[in-house]
């Protein structure tokens, strides 16, 4: 098994949504398979954007999801620094290079004439591509612009009838035609490179064997190529990950849950089901187990088993899987990941206050009803506050047969002495058995006194929590 070194370089324009940890996530997951790198590091160089809360966000975004890497932001290593800003200098040694072997030119076009070349174009023949005006400038002419105060772009020479092809790994062989290209900008006037150079550059000092990243980058490959060849570097392999889409196949959006890790953590959704769910978008083990622990996900994942179709973005499946996780969990872990959601609810205080042993009794009624540790909060509800009947429990109360019924089990459960839920749950199996009655005629208007709801946690759980004082209590309550 060859080893890889593959990178995340996102950028901090805002926080870390799903297809970045995607992306992430599968680059992670190959290094670990092979037991190679994995470099974290911050593409900056959008000045006017790029902000600091953005990259802390990322960082404590991939850190949640269960992501370490071996080198980069944060945690260092022999190839920084690992913020493009920082490594400007470094840049300029590759762009003197450039322009010193006439690989590369000063452009000293503006906006105005580029826009009005475009127009021109695309009027004749519909392809637009710099049309190579500055590409004979002297030096002479280029020193005395740029002493009179004009600022150039730096432009790489593209040669003409050229074929690039390179292999990919989710793609296949893909080419690429230079005559469609023209010379492009690698540094912009203001002497920050674009970002096609400056990943070259990272990805080649970093040691970066394999790129593997979303399918919109396709098209950034050609020019990368002639970066690659114009500065005599070996090229990597690449990966190019299809586009996560809605579950109507549409492009994703805020509608189709496509919003921020962090969100989802405050959602309620465990770090463990949220790497699961991210790495079945595009990828799939060999058998049929969708329900897998990072350590498994590890074992399978191979980059030549990633799909070319889009991966579809399935709510309903996030929380199957986020279920499964949190009835995975043991109860300890499960009463630790579950106080912070209860304690920053109407019911804080009421937590504060519980025992130990009443803590671990909600716990173990709540623990396989919860989608989202979030859903707490309402679940929580019906053992915590008392609530007025609603319609269809008022109805059930009113029965004269369910009246009565509820006052001889009032009576033999006021006798009934129990430690666990099981003990409630035989007593009220002997009580229908002995009576003769009709199970669901026990337990819905049972519910309907003791929650106002006629559907909810299991009854032996409730009455368990509230011990029989507080039973008897709401029966009478219910039938006064």
């Amino acid at each position: 098994m060859e080893k890889v070194t593959v990178r995340f370089a996102p950028s901090p324009t805002g926080p870390l949504h799903i297809g970045g940890a995607r992306s992430a996530l599968f680059n992670y997951l190959e290094a670990r398979h092979t037991g190679g790198r994995f470099i974290v590091r911050i593409e900056d160089t959008d000045l006017e954007r790029s902000k600091r809360e953005f990259e802390d966000e990322i960082i404590q975004s991939l850190k949640w999801l269960g992501l370490d890497w071996d080198e980069g932001i944060v945690v260092g290593g022999e190839n920084g620094p690992y913020r493009q800003t920082e490594r400007l200098e470094i840049y300029q040694q590759y762009v003197r290079k450039l322009l010193e072997e006439d690989q590369a030119y000063y452009c000293f076009c503006t906006e105005e004439e580029l826009e009005k070349e475009r127009e021109q174009q695309m009027a004749a023949d519909g392809l637009v591509r710099y049309s190579g005006k500055c590409s004979h400038l002297s030096r002479e002419e280029v020193q005395k612009r740029i002493a009179a105060g004009e600022k150039p772009a730096v432009r790489l020479r593209v040669p003409p009838g050229k074929q690039l092809e390179v292999h990919d790994y989710v793609r296949g062989d893909v080419r690429f035609d230079t005559d469609t290209m023209g010379d492009f900008i690698i540094v912009k006037n203001d002497g920050i490179p674009v970002y096609n150079f400056a990943v070259v550059l990272d990805d080649v000092l970093m040691g970066v064997t394999l790129v593997m990243r979303a399918e919109e980058h396709l098209s950034n490959t050609p020019r990368q190529l002639l970066i690659y060849q114009a500065l005599g570097f070996p090229t990597p392999a690449f990966a190019h990950v299809s586009l996560i889409l809605g579950s109507d196949h549409q492009k994703m959006s805020k509608r189709h849950g496509a919003t921020s890790v962090m969100a989802y953590r405050e959602m309620g959704y465990l770090p463990e089901a949220v790497f699961n769910f991210l790495a079945l978008l595009g990828w799939s083990p060999e058998g049929e187990q969708e329900i897998m622990t990072q350590e498994e996900i590890i074992a399978q994942f191979d980059v030549n088993r990633v799909s070319k179709s889009p991966a579809v973005f399935d709510l309903n499946k996030l929380n199957y899987i986020n279920q499964q996780h949190i009835k995975r969990l043991s109860l300890e872990e499960f009463k630790r990941r579950m106080r912070p959601y209860l304690e920053n609810s109407e019911f804080s205080e009421d937590i504060k206050t519980l025992s130990e042993e009443k803590y671990s009794v909600l716990a173990q009624a709540l623990k396989d009803r919860l989608v989202c540790l979030a859903d707490v909060k309402d679940q929580a509800r019906v053992f915590l506050r008392r609530q007025e009947p609603e319609k269809e429990a008022q109805e059930l109360l009113a029965i004269p047969e369910n009246q009565a019924m509820l006052k001889t089990f009032a009576e033999e459960f006021s006798a009934f002495d129990f430690q666990e839920a099981a003990e409630i749950k035989s007593f009220i199996k002997k009580f229908i058995k002995n009576h003769q009655l009709n199970a669901k005629n026990v337990y819905m208007p049972l519910r309907s006194a003791l929650t106002g709801v006629t559907h909810g946690p299991d009854l032996p759980w409730l009455i368990l929590f509230w011990d029989k004082q507080e039973t008897l209590d709401r029966i009478w309550t219910a039938l006064e």
